[in-house]
């Protein structure tokens, strides 16, 4: 199974030996060994997968790097985050996802109205199975824990992915900048409930509603 380790905080490093990994197209700075990159229709999913993203608005070009040796992928010198899944499903926003073991699988899953705020759909990227995946943030990524006892209400231009059993829902009319009075127009919010992991980044998206 391809090692996933980071160089600093905005390069991810992947030891190769005859695996394989699954890579955001474009992503690759640098390679040492023997390499080769395939590009990927619609995520690495073939046609079903590539009509499903366009229907959904989930884009993500995907190319398979396959070899011996060491791979250097980064993005826009975004911060990278290593996650590692054992048989868990990562729910990730399409433009946060860098990098997957080949061996796990990716699709798309409904979310609701808390994909329309963003204007990305009414879907996101799934990521599911046992191996390691590499998430981006805009600024270093905090990951917040979510309990039956502790609920967690989420900015939609800041959430990144979660983990775990969780249920969202998707609230409007009140945002953290509301509170505040400096809110204008329509804005929304994401409230977790149950027991997992969510990761924000400290910075928003643009969004359908504006600033939120």
């Amino acid at each position: 199974m391809a090692q996933f380790r980071l160089q600093g905080s905005k390069v991810l490093a992947v030891d190769l030996t005859g695996d394989a990994v699954k890579a955001k197209n474009g992503s690759m700075i640098a390679y040492d060994g023997r390499m080769t990159f395939k590009k990927m229709s619609g995520g690495g999913e073939g046609l079903r997968g590539m009509v499903t993203r366009r229907l959904t608005g989930e884009q993500m070009t995907v190319m398979e790097v396959r070899g011996e040796g060491t791979c250097y992928f980064a993005d826009r010198a975004t911060e990278i985050n290593l996650v590692t899944l054992n048989g868990e499903k990562l729910h990730v926003e399409a433009s946060n996802l860098l990098c997957t073991d080949a061996g796990l699988r990716t699709g798309t899953t409904f979310t609701g109205l808390r994909g329309a705020s963003q204007g990305n759909g009414l879907f996101t990227t799934t990521v599911e199975g046992s191996g390691q995946a590499a998430i981006m943030s805009d600024g270093p990524a905090v990951v917040l824990r979510v309990s039956d006892r502790y609920p967690l209400q989420v900015d939609p231009g800041a959430y990144i992915a979660h983990t775990g059993n969780l249920r969202q829902h998707f609230q409007t009319g009140v945002s953290f900048r509301t509170f505040m009075g400096e809110g204008s127009g329509e804005s929304f919010q994401i409230r977790f409930e149950g027991d997992g992991l969510v990761y924000v980044q400290p910075s928003e998206r643009s969004t359908v509603g504006g600033d939120v």
